[in-house]
């Protein structure tokens, strides 16, 4: 069913599209050329989904026809946008017109503006070619976001404490291995205190990771590396000829994750102390709203904590947060959680716009949130998945410095 709506919206589009291509080319042949194009784009993509089904291994051909289906795609929506304002302008202008008896002409519409027509090509142009910026450079611009955040009953020795968060690696999607290994010595050049992901090391198997382990081993802080799971770390988006094969999987992914030196934090919670004075960190297994698995257990991940503790969390779904984090007694000060990655795309200028279709998905998909005196961040990701690029929701590296204070 959900194929058929997809489908159904496609066919909207397109209609659309082609009335606004039309418009432009009356009388010129040109509007048979963009849609033979528009076929080809959505054959091309039929095409490579069939001949690479295997979504476990990495294809170029499938990604770019990805990419320049979606490109394609949202130019249809702006036209979209463009055409139905000017109908229902029409629609209006038609009544108004009927009701007062005043017309000059025997058609209820009034015929289609250039004009508009060509205003909405030239808007449609930017996010065509913001998409295949993505694709080619996008997809490596990393940004490092920084955060302070106070709260009253910080342990005085974790004063200015810095936490470097990464999310979201989608190790099998990589084709760039210098531009990687420039990200993970971004990461490092922070000199945090402590570096924490919070899960989606693969895209599906972990196999993916072969040959990436001493890149990604390389990551240090003075108190480590830690990691939790995401929804495709346990392989449910593969398929396996046995239950066993796919624990195998996961249990591979597990030392793998060890052999590079890091903490996997799989519903517990370990103390990093500073004297008298100590941290809780707690690393619950993925629990996601709606069709996500609910793997986690957080009241397992937060035995033997108290109240008066000060708590990090690591989630990697946000709406986890919604659900069963923020009014928790436990009180988890910060919570830090991915999984969105702001879908790749949309606009963002600080202080002024925010934007991005992960809006309509999760009420919380990017950046700092603050509900009951508790902070969530939702880290953008530091890979891709899907649509090979990024546009506009850059790649992301957050550095979070904790301060005591009187709280913000």
């Amino acid at each position: 069913m959900r194929w058929i709506v997809a489908l159904l919206v496609v066919v909207v589009f397109e209609f659309y599209s082609f009335q606004l291509i039309r418009t432009l080319s009356r009388g010129h042949w040109w509007k048979w050329v963009y849609l033979a194009i528009s076929i080809g784009v959505f054959a091309n993509l039929i095409l490579q989904f069939y001949l690479h089904p295997d979504r476990t291994v990495v294809s170029g051909a499938r990604d770019f026809a990805v990419t320049l289906f979606l490109a394609l795609l949202l130019a249809k929506v702006i036209f979209t946008i463009f055409m139905l304002g000017e109908d229902l302008y029409r629609l209006a202008e038609g009544l108004f017109h009927k009701i007062k008896g005043d017309s000059t002409s025997d058609a209820f519409l009034s015929s289609r503006r250039k004009f508009i027509s060509m205003v909405g090509l030239g808007v449609a142009a930017l996010p065509f070619g913001a998409i295949l910026y993505g694709a080619f450079k996008g997809k490596y611009d990393y940004q490092v976001r920084e955060y302070e955040l106070t709260f009253k009953d910080l342990p005085d020795a974790f004063e200015g404490y810095k936490i470097t968060q990464i999310s979201d690696i989608h190790v099998g999607s990589f084709d760039d291995r210098e531009e990687v290994s420039y990200a993970l010595k971004l990461v490092n050049k922070q000199k945090s205190d402590v570096i924490l992901f919070t899960g989606d090391l693969v895209n599906n198997v972990s196999e993916e990771m072969y040959g990436w382990e001493e890149l990604f081993g390389s990551l240090s802080a003075k108190d480590g590396v830690y990691s939790i799971l995401g929804n495709h770390d346990y392989g449910d988006y593969a398929t396996w000829e046995s239950d066993a094969e796919k624990k195998a999987n996961l249990q591979e992914l597990l030392d793998i994750q060890k052999s590079m030196g890091w903490r996997l934090l799989l519903d517990e919670n370990v103390s990093i102390d500073r004297g008298a004075d100590s941290l809780k960190l707690v690393g619950v297994q993925n629990w996601g709203g709606g069709r996500f698995p609910k793997y986690g257990d957080l009241k397992k991940a937060s035995a033997g904590l108290q109240p008066e503790d000060f708590k990090v969390l690591m989630s990697h779904d946000p709406t986890h947060w919604d659900a069963q984090v923020k009014d928790n007694p436990t009180n988890f000060h910060l919570t830090l959680s991915g999984h969105t990655h702001g879908m790749q795309m949309g606009i963002e200028i600080p202080g002024w716009i925010k934007l991005s279709p992960a809006w309509f998905v999760y009420k919380k998909w990017a950046g700092i949130y603050k509900e009951y005196d508790r902070f969530l961040n939702v880290n953008r990701g530091f890979g891709f998945l899907g649509y090979s690029g990024r546009a506009g929701i850059w790649p992301e590296i957050t550095v979070i410095t904790l301060r005591k204070g009187a709280g913000s």
